[in-house]
C-alpha cells in the first residue's frame, strides 16, 4: 500500500490558491457622491448594501479612489489604515462614523510588483479616504476584509490609467474584488439640491454607458473628444479616471449590469456598475 501523501501547511496555502484562482472576482466602478450616503439609508446606500450581501466575500479589497491623487504611483502597505475624513461642512455625525478594516500589507505589495508601466512607491501614511469608506461602510458594515488603495497619478493622461489598470488583472483570480469610487459626471460648482439633473449630465452619463454596453473602450478614454458636454461633466478628471481602473479590467464577453443610474444634484452621476 503506498505510504500517504503529507501537505506542509505552506504545500496546502498552495493547492488552495490555484483553486482559488479558478473564480475571477467581480470588479465594481461606484458613484460615491456626497459622503453622507456613508451614514445615510437611502437609495444608493442601500444599492451599495445590496450588492454586498450579493458578492463572495473578497480576501482583499483594492480600492482607486478619486480622493487619493499623487504625483507618480502609490499603494497603501500598513496594517491598520486610518480612516480619513477628507471633508468640511458636514455633521459632526459623519467625522464621529469609523472604518476600522485592516490592510493588507502583503496584497499590496503584490500589487506594486506585478504594476509594470511603473515603479510603484509603497505608502505607510494615507488610510482609506471617503471615497474608499464610505462604499463599503454600507457595502461591508462589519469591516472585516483586509483593504488597501491605489493613488491616481494626477500628471498621466487617461490613456496612461486605462493601460495601467489592465496589469491589475492577476488580482481578481486571488480573490480580490477592485472597485473604482467616483463619479462619471461630476461638476461641484453646479451642484443644485434637487432630484434632477441638467441635460448635459444626462446626456454625458448615457454616452458613456452607452459605449460601456458597446465594450467600446477608446471613447470612453477619449470623453475629452464629446465637446462641450465633456467640459461640463468632466471639469478636472480624477472622479472620472476610476471609471477606466474599473472598465480596462472587463474581459470578452464578461457579463455587467449598472445599478443606481441616477443623474441628480444638477451635476452628479450616481451611475455604478458590476463586471463579472
Amino acid at each position: 500500500m503506498a505510504a500517504p501523501i503529507m501537505y506542509s501547511l505552506t504545500d496546502f496555502k498552495k493547492q488552495t490558491d490555484k483553486l482559488s484562482n479558478n473564480e475571477l472576482m467581480p470588479v465594481l466602478f461606484i458613484g460615491h457622491g456626497n459622503p453622507m450616503n456613508a451614514i445615510e439609508d437611502n437609495e444608493f446606500s442601500r444599492g451599495w448594501a445590496s450588492i454586498g450581501k450579493k458578492l463572495t466575500k473578497p480576501k482583499a479589497i483594492l480600492c482607486v479612489s478619486a480622493h487619493w491623487q499623487t504625483k507618480g504611483t502609490m499603494v497603501t502597505v500598513m496594517p491598520q489604515p486610518q480612516t480619513i475624513h477628507d471633508f468640511g461642512g458636514f455633521p459632526e455625525k459623519l467625522f464621529q462614523a469609523q472604518y476600522p478594516a485592516p490592510g493588507s500589507p502583503e496584497m499590496a505589495k503584490e500589487t506594486a510588483n506585478i504594476i509594470r508601466k511603473t515603479k510603484v512607491e509603497l505608502n505607510h501614511d494615507w488610510g482609506l479616504d471617503h471615497g474608499c469608506w464610505s462604499v463599503l461602510l454600507p457595502m461591508f458594515p462589519q469591516a472585516d476584509i483586509p483593504t488597501f488603495q491605489l493613488s491616481l497619478d494626477y500628471t498621466q493622461p487617461p490613456q496612461y490609467h486605462f493601460e495601467l489598470a489592465k496589469e491589475l488583472q492577476s488580482l481578481r483570480e486571488k480573490g480580490v474584488l477592485i472597485i473604482g469610487s467616483g463619479n462619471i459626471v461630476h461638476n461641484l460648482r453646479l451642484v443644485e439640491f434637487s432630484d434632477k439633473a441638467f441635460d448635459w449630465a444626462i446626456e454625458f452619463d448615457q454616452n458613456i454607458k452607452s459605449y460601456i454596453e458597446q465594450s467600446n473602450y477608446q471613447p470612453i478614454v477619449d470623453y475629452q473628444k464629446m465637446g462641450k458636454i465633456a467640459q461640463l461633466a468632466v471639469p478636472t478628471n480624477e472622479h472620472y479616471l476610476p471609471l477606466l481602473y474599473s472598465f480596462a479590467l472587463r474581459k470578452k464577453n464578461e457579463a455587467l449590469s449598472f445599478f443606481n443610474d441616477k443623474a441628480t444634484m444638477g451635476s452628479i452621476s450616481m451611475r455604478s456598475m458590476i463586471i463579472g
